[in-house]
C-alpha cells in the first residue's frame, strides 16, 4: 500500500504536486505499489524533501508513520520505560529509534534474529524463544512499563504484554482491534500530506531512521514477500521497480 517514485500524470482536482515531482505515499486503492505504476491518494501523498532518498521514502508511509503516531500518542516523558512487544519488525525498529532518541527506557521482545539490529539502537533486548517474556520483562521493570507498543496482538497482547503496563490505558495496539477489551487503545492514524511530510523531516533529521535489511527487484517480489511473511526479515524490505 505504500511507494515511493515520480508524478507520470495528475487526476485534474489535485493542488500542491506536479508532475515530475518526487513523491511518497498511500495507493488510492489500499493496494497495488508492486507495480512499475501505481495511483497514490492524492491526500495521504507528499513531495519528497530534497536529501532523502528515494529508497527510504519508501519505507515511511506504512511503517515511519506508525512508529511516530505510537509514541506521539502515548507521550511519555523523557526517562519513562515502554516496552515494544514485535521490536524486530519495521514499525518495532523504528518506533524503538525514536523512543531512545526520545531518552525513554526501552524494552522489546523478539525471536533471536532480531536481536542484532534492535540491540545497535539501543533496546534491551528478550528473547521469546528464550524464556518466559514476562518473567524477564519484570525482571528488569519490576513496577511495570509507562507503555506498551504491541506489534504482536493475539495471546501475545492478551496474557503476556498487556498485563505488565502500570496503566492499561498505555497500552497502544496496531494491529488487535480487541485492545479496547483489556483498557488499551488502538493506534491513531495521521496519514495525511502535512504529517507525511513532518515524517520525511524527521527521517532526514536523523530521528526517524529506518533499518532497510534488504532491497530487491520487482522480479523477487515473490521472494521478498516470502522472506517477510516467514518471519526472517528485520526492518523493512524494499522492492525497487527501476
Amino acid at each position: 500500500m505504500e511507494a515511493a517514485g515520480t508524478v507520470l500524470a495528475r487526476g485534474e482536482d489535485v493542488d500542491g504536486l506536479e508532475v515530475g515531482d518526487a513523491v511518497l505515499g498511500f495507493a488510492l486503492t489500499g493496494g497495488g505499489t508492486y507495480a512499475e505504476t501505481t495511483v497514490l491518494s492524492v491526500l495521504n501523498t507528499a513531495r519528497i524533501p530534497e536529501g532523502l532518498s528515494v529508497t527510504v521514502a519508501a519505507t515511511l508511509p506504512v511503517a515511519g508513520t506508525t512508529a511516530v503516531d505510537v509514541l506521539d500518542q502515548l507521550g511519555l516523558p523523557a526517562g519513562a520505560t515502554v516496552l515494544v512487544n514485535g521490536v524486530g519488525g519495521g514499525v518495532g525498529l523504528a518506533a524503538a529509534r525514536l523512543a531512545v532518541g526520545r531518552e525513554l527506557r526501552v524494552i522489546g521482545t523478539g525471536s533471536t534474529a532480531k536481536r542484532e539490529h534492535a540491540a545497535a539502537i539501543g533496546v534491551r533486548f528478550i528473547d521469546y524463544t528464550a524464556g518466559d517474556v514476562v518473567s524477564a520483562a519484570r525482571e528488569l521493570v519490576p513496577d511495570g512499563f509507562d507503555g506498551i507498543v504491541d506489534l504482536v496482538g493475539g495471546a501475545s497482547l492478551r496474557t503476556a504484554v498487556a498485563p505488565l503496563a502500570q496503566d492499561p490505558r498505555n497500552v497502544i495496539a496496531v494491529g488487535d482491534m480487541s485492545v479496547p477489551d483489556l483498557g488499551g487503545r488502538f493506534v491513531e492514524r495521521r496519514i495525511d500530506r502535512e504529517n507525511l511530510e513532518r515524517f520525511a523531516r524527521l527521517a532526514i533529521e536523523g530521528a526517524l531512521s529506518p533499518v532497510i535489511t534488504a532491497v530487491h527487484p520487482l522480479s523477487d517480489a515473490p521472494a521478498a514477500l516470502a522472506t517477510v511473511e516467514n518471519g526472517h526479515t528485520s526492518g523493512k524490505v524494499v522492492i525497487k521497480v527501476a
